[in-house]
């Protein structure tokens, strides 16, 4: 069998009010080659399990046995922090299965297989289909990101369990918070269809889980507010955090990472990860 290598990107969920429903494929890949070998083996430079408890591994197991079988991962996507390097790793072991075993499931199956064992859709469905999605229902329909925008990425230093970030979120919230996310959700969904800057610079806004995490990571949420100071055209935390998503006009991105680079000094390091229309693909 020649060797099989998937290719799938970053992303980053909630893109401000889009609570475990809006999510956005970034381009910073991770990268998984399957190859016949004497017995299972694992070969990574990465921090993480080499056994087959490592995620691209296990999801690979949902559909074939991995046994017999050499995988080597390489990735440039933060391995915590909120880019969805967990997401990445289980599309990346299903789509290698799907190949080895010649399965022929279509994108839906593969998404509703990578939900359940990723435990919410969001992140997912961003880097098996690519663009922006938005998820109901559990399927994920697709946006195509406006040409004009760009993505960058503030990652700490200090990581934040995600378990931790989902732990201060209240369990009720006021109605005037859910009629704000809402609104503003639309606002954001429309800007991104329409390619308005200004209504998805509007559109960010949130109650439903940033305010409640940001005395978690301080600086992150100092960032969020003053994004657009900087040139942006807003921020958002991606997913449980304390990564930042800055969102930025495409002619205005080398002057805004300049700035975040100079603010980010010593507690965080910024990546360019432009908003990929692409998702994970079969090399």
């Amino acid at each position: 069998m020649a060797a099989v290598t998937v290719r799938v990107p970053a992303s980053s969920a909630n893109l401000g009010p889009g609570f475990d429903c809006f999510a956005a494929a970034l381009g910073v890949f991770l990268e998984l080659e399957v190859s016949e070998a004497p017995s299972f083996e694992l070969l990574t430079d990465l921090d993480v399990r080499r056994d087959r408890s490592n995620l691209a591994v296990s999801a690979f197991e949902r559909l074939h046995p991995a046994s017999g079988y050499r995988f080597r991962l390489s990735s440039q996507i933060p391995l915590s922090g909120g880019a969805g390097s967990s997401a990445a790793a289980i599309v990346a072991g299903l789509l290698a299965a799907a190949r080895v075993s010649g399965a022929t499931g279509a994108n839906a199956e593969l998404l509703e297989l990578a939900s359940e064992l990723e435990g919410h859709p969001d992140n997912v469905a961003a880097a098996l289909l690519g663009g922006i999605v938005v998820c109901a229902d559990g399927e994920a329909h697709r946006l195509e990101p406006p040409a004009s925008l760009q993505a960058l990425l503030v990652v700490p230093d200090r990581a934040v369990r995600t378990q931790r970030a989902r732990s201060v979120l209240p369990a009720t919230v006021a109605l005037s918070d859910s009629v704000y996310n809402t609104a503003h959700g639309a606002l954001l969904m429309l800007g991104l269809a329409s390619g308005d800057l200004e209504l998805i610079a509007r559109g960010l806004g949130d109650r439903l889980h940033q305010p409640y995490r940001a005395h978690l990571y301080p600086r992150s949420a100092e960032l969020l507010a003053a994004a657009a100071s900087l040139g942006a055209i807003g921020a958002s935390i991606s997913g449980a955090g304390p990564t930042v998503l800055v969102w930025v006009q495409r002619d205005a991105a080398a002057a805004v990472a300049a700035k975040l680079r100079e603010r980010a000094a010593g507690w965080a390091q910024v990546l360019a990860a432009p908003f990929a229309p692409g998702g994970a693909e079969v090399l």
